[in-house]
């Protein structure tokens, strides 16, 4: 939520901050235009949220939204409020809502996303290649950046999913001579972590696991191809904004939001089932923070000095 809310402020402009919140139980149970006075019930270790109001408020994830509309309500018309997500509400109650294509949500003031926004921009990816050249030089290529998520609500990662990965893994590695670049997530677990290092381990590449500096957004821009498990639309939209071809490796689950977002990015080229004898293709990156950002701009010219 922190990355979508922050990269889309970024893109619009410099002049930005960033405020964490929640609202106290019970009233963060209600939906968040029945929450009374939702600025004097804020959740304890919140982000003090007092005037001046900003020109413009960007909120992100369902408990935000209170906040949202109270400061839009306070500043009584000189704050506009833009929410990212379906924010669980009647959309009119703010002044635009970006949602996912896949979350299916539609009215005059929703501008859908083809996938999640983001923080990551073509000078982050620029940068990051410069900074872990050296590190990824000695590895071969193919260079194949694989971003391992786990359990979510609508996915599970079972011991059976992360053997059938490794043996993806391998056999790719095998066949194409590629290097691996891979990385863990929290949600993979302890054992699941457990089984990948073990079975990657006298392959050619490394498994990062929190030790040292985070190689994350040098993967994304130096690898030939992405791997991405398919339980997360943030790592799958930030690898298809780079351009690479993007291969889905399935989990157990998931559900008809998911298959939306998996079918659509498939049917525009994006993304495809994993093949170990890695294909390549081209299509035209993600770059839905930019575009909404871009939106936002010609919707509101004054915001264009913020």
């Amino acid at each position: 939520m922190i990355s979508q809310a922050a990269g889309l402020a970024a893109a619009i402009g410099p002049d930005w901050c960033l405020k964490t919140v929640g609202v106290r139980r019970p009233w963060r149970w209600l939906p968040g235009h029945l929450c009374p006075m939702p600025l004097r019930g804020l959740a304890p270790g919140s982000d003090a949220v007092v005037p001046p109001w900003p020109r413009l408020v960007i909120s992100c994830g369902r408990r935000s939204v209170p906040v949202a509309l109270a400061i839009r309500k306070a500043a009584k018309g000189s704050t506009r409020a833009v929410h990212i997500q379906d924010p669980h509400v009647p959309v009119d109650r703010f002044d635009l809502v970006v949602i996912p294509h896949h979350d299916a949500v539609t009215g005059a003031n929703v501008w859908p996303s083809r996938g999640a926004l983001h923080r990551i921009t073509r000078a982050d990816l620029a940068a990051a290649a410069d900074r872990f050249g050296p590190r990824f030089a000695s590895l071969p290529r193919p260079l194949v950046a694989v971003l391992i998520g786990g359990a979510s609500k609508a996915y599970r990662m079972t011991g059976d999913d992360t053997r059938r990965i490794a043996d993806q893994l391998r056999r790719m590695a095998r066949q194409t001579g590629a290097g691996l670049a891979v990385t863990l997530s929290r949600r993979t677990g302890a054992a699941n972590a457990a089984i990948l290092r073990e079975a990657l381990a006298d392959l050619p590449g490394f498994v990062w696991a929190g030790e040292g500096d985070n190689p994350y957004l040098g993967m994304l821009a130096l690898a030939d191809h992405i791997v991405v498990t398919a339980d997360s639309a943030s790592m799958v939209s930030e690898a298809a904004s780079t351009g690479r071809p993007v291969h889905i490796l399935s989990l157990t689950g998931g559900n008809a939001r998911f298959e939306r977002f998996h079918s659509r990015l498939a049917e525009d080229g994006v993304t495809r089932p994993f093949d170990p004898g890695l294909p390549a293709w081209s299509y035209r990156p993600l770059s839905d923070t930019a575009e909404a950002a871009a939106h936002i701009r010609t919707l509101w010219p004054d915001l264009a000095g913020c």
